[in-house]
């Protein structure tokens, strides 16, 4: 691609068929995690992944102050245009669903169909948070391990980055028997710590618009907002939030599903991705 910048590009299904483009969270994972659910609706899509700069496959070696959100979404819209695409649906999965409303704000023309899965449109979490004590409950053992990881000088951040994930797992599930599978998935992560020091430093911009609420409504293109009820990471309150301040979307809640709804409960997830993008 153009800058200097490669990404490493999945694409399955037909392809003459309409594209789902999905923008993978993070940063500092790759898009792996995200399968096989994707690969379950390659029989309405051409589902194209890719990994973000400074993620998997695709560029890690460029200067410090090239990790930041917005060029990933220069590239992603770049990515559309490579793809030959006049316009795509978007699944943005957490960090990534921040992303794909940056994407809708800064290129609306090539948004079709908007999924924003387990993420959020609001900074504002930490009130949700605090009233949620199994949230409390969790958090305090796997801070703790975080803060030693970072800690421990003789650890490259690539590792850091995956420690942590193995770390944070409670926290993506709400089913606490699925940890040793979670895991599973993890370990097949290429993690990277490109992001890792600007994260530290304060020096990432924020990954969202200004006024995401805005920006939807403004788009005026069919918008799922879809959350494990359950959400350890952002609360199920944000989805709610959004879904209210923004007239044409549709809110699905994943019962008895977590951060990763997508491997909790997989089957149901998909069926709820498929049923949106058929409408």
């Amino acid at each position: 691609m153009a800058d200097g910048v490669s990404l490493f590009v999945r694409s399955h299904g037909d392809p003459d068929a309409p594209v789902l483009l999905v923008i993978h969270g993070g940063p500092g994972w790759d898009h792996s995690y995200l399968l096989p659910a994707l690969d379950d609706l390659i029989d309405v899509r051409r589902v194209v992944l890719f990994d973000l700069r400074g993620c998997g496959r695709s560029s890690r070696d460029l200067p410090a102050d090239e990790y930041q959100p917005d060029l990933c979404v220069e590239d992603a819209a770049r990515l559309v245009y490579e793809l030959g695409a006049d316009r795509v649906d978007v699944l943005g999965f957490s960090y990534g669903g921040q992303l794909a409303m940056m994407l809708a704000e800064r290129h609306p023309h090539l948004v079709d169909r908007l999924v924003l899965a387990s993420t959020t449109a609001y900074p504002d979490i930490e009130d949700e948070l605090a009233q949620n004590a199994e949230y409390l409950r969790r958090v305090a053992a796997v801070d703790a391990e975080i803060a030693a990881i970072f800690a421990d000088r003789s650890t490259g951040q690539a590792e850091k980055t995956r420690l942590m994930a193995m770390a944070a797992a409670p926290m993506n599930l709400w089913d606490l028997g699925l940890l040793d599978p979670w895991r599973a998935v993890l370990r097949r992560v290429r993690f990277s710590g490109e992001w890792n020091p600007g994260w530290l430093a304060g020096r990432l911009r924020s990954p969202r618009p200004a006024d995401p609420e805005a920006v939807l409504r403004e788009l005026r293109r069919p918008t799922l907002i879809l959350h494990g009820a359950h959400d350890l990471g952002f609360p199920a309150q944000v989805a709610h939030r959004l879904h209210a301040a923004v007239p044409h979307s549709e809110l699905s809640l994943v019962p008895e599903a977590g951060h990763a709804a997508h491997f909790e409960r997989q089957a149901d997830w998909v069926g709820r991705v498929r049923s949106f993008l058929a409408g």
